[in-house]
């Protein structure tokens, strides 16, 4: 890519709607190409590794306005990492992980705010609940009352034309909605954490708050 970091992220703004929060992924990115976003403008940065965001999170403790957000997924056992270093958890994927973070955010005194990953469509490569799944689940999810429950995250899966990419995305949309009409206390519809960076404008079409961008603001990775 010839063009800078910063005129990528202003391209990317100028496309998205003030309302949609753009994060950039920024695994196996180094910091110096974090702080290039950071001086641009980016506030938001996407890991999906514990051990590499600690390590990010030292080299960069000068930048104390980042919100770090986990996009990967989550093992039971690096669940109290998870809640000591980010602020976002977009990836929770299942009851059992929902409850582990709910019993610890309660020990470390935190209240995390979360997205509830989902698949539309089957895709053995995802992780996530498959949509009847995730409504047998959410009088349960909404008894975990340390987690601020924001909205549904989702990832299409691989080899989808645009058409059925955005029928994903509206379909996760419509999903939120009748969640929202359901009326659970603890459990809000507020943000979709959905597109990437092949996919985010139908992700915008179909009404996403979050896209997460990696590629096409820092190029390809190794």
């Amino acid at each position: 890519m010839s063009s800078s970091i910063s005129q990528r992220i202003a391209t990317i703004r100028a496309s998205l709607p003030a309302s949609v929060r753009l994060i950039a992924v920024s695994k196996q990115v180094p910091t110096e190409l974090m702080r290039q976003a950071y001086a641009a403008g980016i506030r938001d940065f996407g890991e999906n590794r514990i051990q590499e965001a600690a390590s990010k999170q030292a080299e960069l403790q000068d930048l104390p306005d980042i919100t770090w957000h986990f996009i990967g997924h989550l093992q039971s056992n690096k669940a109290k990492k998870a809640l000591e270093l980010f602020d976002w958890i977009h990836s929770v994927d299942n009851l059992h992980i929902a409850q582990r973070l709910d019993t610890l955010a309660q020990q470390l005194g935190v209240s995390p705010l979360v997205c509830l990953q989902v698949k539309v469509l089957p895709d053995a490569n995802k992780s996530g609940w498959m949509i009847p799944e995730l409504f047998n689940d959410l009088e349960a999810l909404n008894q975990c009352k340390n987690l601020q429950i924001q909205g549904l995250m989702t990832i299409p899966p691989l080899d989808l034309d645009d058409g059925e990419v955005l029928n994903v995305f509206n379909h996760t949309h419509k999903l939120a909605q009748e969640i929202t009409s359901q009326q659970w206390l603890n459990i809000k519809m507020v943000h979709l954490s959905m597109g990437m960076s092949g996919d985010y404008h139908l992700a915008v079409q179909a009404g996403a708050t979050m896209v997460r961008l990696g590629t096409i603001l820092f190029g390809n990775r190794s």
